[in-house]
């Protein structure tokens, strides 16, 4: 049918004709054995674990500036350390070996 299309000029009418696929963005900075599989997941529209994590973070940091009980903001701090060690060894992983640790 492609050939049929080309065949017919059908195909040049689109703007990207005979140019280059857009790279997508993060696509050179995403190691080559997990860029289908996160092109897939973006595709679907799911995120990594990674950006959950990075959610979580982000509210633990909004909990921390809202806290006024010195106990309670002591446990929030600690837990965030425990989160931000646990992204750091997991990005570090990814960068190293390419793979995702399971936790």
């Amino acid at each position: 049918m492609l050939r049929e299309a080309e065949a017919a000029g059908e195909l040049k009418s689109a703007k990207s004709y005979g140019k280059p696929f857009a790279t997508p963005e993060g696509w050179d900075e995403t190691p080559e054995a997990l860029r289908m599989s996160m092109k897939i997941l973006k595709d679907a529209g799911v995120a990594p674990p990674e950006i959950a994590l990075f959610h979580q973070r982000a509210e633990l940091r909004r909990e921390l500036e809202a806290c006024t009980d010195d106990k309670a903001r002591e446990a929030l701090q600690l837990r965030l350390v425990q989160l931000e060690q646990m992204i750091s060894l997991r990005l570090e992983a990814l960068r190293s070996t390419g793979r995702i640790p399971l936790r």
